[in-house]
């Protein structure tokens, strides 16, 4: 590799004969402003999240570069226990057994979690949100009483068995199963096919000492659908027990310190009692109990009081999201390349509108994730926290929940994939070395697309998430019936609307109109926009379904899918812009809630010129206005650029945590 390709940043190439656009403002950060916009970012656990800002030591939650698999387990596995000795494990579990503060405390510890090393962040999911969540929301007061103070303080690592080699998405069709034996009250926990294997399994191949299976229920009386059953499958020296069979996963893309391995079993007997019994018990006589008749409604109930585990990837990859634009954006305001006309110095990239471009509308889309994420995250503890009411009303909200979870999640997590890897590019060769940390954190995001659900999966379960009467859908349907219903429903126009909060309905209501020249900087404009791409997109998919049969509905549904990934994605959009207008409105007067204003606009612009195309074969814009928008772009870039480090610092990434090199200013502690 020529060195000058590994060390040219993203200002490659000759010089553009025309200077760059010179900021007309000092390049420093705006404390006053930056705390102003942080909070506002912080949202409703401002106060944790301070917390955890001046309380986290970079010892306990960065990685180095280098080292071994196992060295980097090791450390992992120690970091863990050091933040389990802090609390950190206690954080939205019951109080009565222990925890502390509430459920949504711990999503929000997780983002703020990220900002250090990935693989500590997987590791502390498995344990605390998949594992010790499944016990708390799946099991009872036996299991509580049991397991919850031992896997608060990290004394039980355990797994989540949940992916199988043959089924991940599909988990309604897991193949291991948890036999009932009435003759000894014992379940019987087997792995019939090699397909049934469970595999990258968090913490199976090390450290787990117990793991929540989840596997086909039978009794006597027959099957009874997923169920979520206490497996121990190591002895305290780390040996496997009787009949489980570990395996590792070994050198994976990246997440080099979690211990990703398999679990087989062999007629495993596990007590009656290890079964996670609050949707579904069996008695002692053997025989099956649950308050939901449906298997279907059972299993989506199950999986529904596991939702936070799909908040929680969101967030966690939204802030290392963040995180990579620290870097880039600190380091594009002080490295230099060429010279402009008539000046000896070269100039700072970041005053280059190309280096713009590639970081500020990425910026602009974090801060909108992360104002959407706060959002569901309160919703999830109005829903799931202590002293839920568990109505009618709160099922149905639920499911809005999930669909609001699914998509957020896919669309964050592909964020940070995009916005980690143009970071990098934007850091040139520096950017590629170990110790700026993009590198590794490129790598250890990519697996956030697929795991707590594949994106695409997501997508379309949102699309089908968008339909009121869903409840409709929980019945016993076969999948061309399910589809039937879909098509009938969206054909007939029936979809949910999230535009009817006061706040957003009054700008929509104050949109001015497609010709107003002046419309690209109203905010009601900017989100009919969205709206009109959202609605028009789910109707038409209704159109396209509506001559689904019985013996048709696979076929045109699979024809269908690109429009279908494309309504789910614009509804997402949609919410997403909702979040962040609502959150400008709600601001006082001033020059913090200017400034966020314009990353709004820039937010909503942006996202219209990248689907331009839609806009205008839809007649929504035309090329005039499309122009118009891509120039609106490039000023609010220019604008915001000597802005910049005041919107690196609002979004709260804590300054102990930001140590890659390139990320050092002139006037910081170690800068050059």
């Amino acid at each position: 590799m020529a060195t000058d390709s590994v060390t040219t940043t993203a200002a490659e190439g000759a010089p553009d004969p025309a200077a760059p656009t010179r900021p007309t403002a000092p390049t420093g950060s705006d404390q006053a402003v930056a705390e102003q916009i942080c909070t506002v970012l912080d949202g409703a656990w401002g106060d944790l999240r301070r917390r955890i800002r001046s309380d986290l030591q970079p010892s306990w939650v960065l990685g180095e570069p280098g080292g071994t698999v196992e060295e980097q387990r090791d450390r992992v596995l120690r970091q863990l226990q050091v933040l389990a000795d802090h609390g950190y494990g206690r954080i939205g579990f019951p109080t009565s057994y222990g925890g502390e503060l509430d459920y949504g405390a711990s999503c929000v510890a997780f983002e703020m979690q990220a900002f250090g090393d990935l693989s500590l962040l997987v590791k502390l999911g498995v344990q605390f949100g998949l594992f010790g969540g499944a016990v708390s929301r799946l099991g009872t007061d036996r299991h509580h009483t049991a397991y919850l103070e031992d896997i608060m303080t990290g004394r039980l690592l355990g797994s989540f068995a949940m992916t199988e080699v043959g089924h991940g998405s599909n988990v309604q069709r897991i193949e291991t199963t948890a036999t009932y034996d009435a003759r000894t009250g014992e379940l019987v926990v087997h792995s019939p096919t090699p397909s049934s294997v469970k595999t990258y399994i968090g913490n199976a191949a090390r450290d787990a000492r117990m793991a929540v299976v989840f596997a086909q229920l039978i009794t006597d009386a027959g099957p009874h659908g997923v169920h979520a059953v206490l497996v121990p499958v190591r002895d305290e020296q780390g040996g496997p027990l009787p009949g489980v069979v570990t395996g590792d996963n070994g050198y994976k893309a990246g997440l080099p310190g979690v211990d990703n391995g398999t679990f087989a079993f062999d007629q495993v007997r596990v007590p009656r009692e290890n079964l996670l019994n609050a949707f579904g018990d069996i008695d002692e006589d053997g025989h099956y109990h649950s308050a939901i008749e449906s298997e279907n409604a059972r299993f989506f109930t199950m999986l529904g009081t596991l939702v936070r585990g799909r908040v929680c990837v969101g967030g966690g990859a939204g802030s290392a999201a963040k995180k990579a634009l620290a870097i880039a954006i600190r380091y594009g305001s002080q490295r230099r390349q060429f010279e402009a006309p008539g000046e000896e110095q070269e100039v700072v990239v970041l005053d280059y509108l190309a280096h713009q471009r590639k970081l500020l509308p990425r910026l602009a889309k974090s801060y909108a994730l992360g104002l959407a994420q706060n959002q569901v995250t309160e919703r999830l503890q109005e829903l799931h926290g202590e002293g839920a009411s568990g109505t009618t009303k709160d099922q149905e909200a639920q499911r809005e929940l999930e669909t609001r979870v699914a998509g957020l999640k896919a669309v964050t997590t592909w964020h940070a994939l995009d916005t980690i890897q143009a970071s990098r590019e934007a850091c040139g060769g520096a950017g590629y070395i170990a110790e700026n940390q993009l590198g590794q954190m490129r790598a250890d995001v990519d697996v956030f697309t697929t795991f707590e659900g594949d994106n695409t999966v997501l997508l379309q379960l949102v699309a089908k998430g968008l339909l009121t009467e869903y409840k409709e859908l929980w019945g016993d349907l076969d999948g061309a019936a399910l589809v039937g219903m879909v098509s009938k429903q969206v054909a007939e126009g029936v979809v949910e609307r999230t535009t009817g909060r006061a706040g957003v309905q009054k700008l929509l209501d104050l949109a001015k109109g497609r010709d107003d020249e002046s419309a690209l900087d109203d905010r009601g404009w900017q989100l009919s926009m969205f709206e009109q791409r959202a609605d028009h997109l789910l109707e038409t998919v209704g159109k396209r379904l509506r001559r689904a049969t019985k013996e048709n509905a696979f076929e045109l549904f699979n024809a269908a899918q690109d429009h279908v990934l494309l309504a789910a994605r614009a509804h997402i959009d949609r919410i997403v812009l909702e979040a962040f207008a609502e959150a400008v409105e709600a601001m006082p007067q001033g020059p913090a809630r200017e400034l966020l204003d314009r990353v709004c606009s820039l937010y909503a612009l942006s996202s219209i010129e990248e689907d331009k195309g839609w806009f205008i074969e839809h007649g929504r814009i035309g090329t005039a206005r499309s122009r118009a928008v891509t120039a609106q772009v490039n000023q609010l870039c220019r604008d915001l650029r000597p802005h910049a480090l005041t919107l690196v610092d609002a979004m709260g990434v804590p300054e102990s945590l930001i140590t890659a090199p390139i990320a050092a200013l002139p006037d910081a502690p170690g800068g050059a």
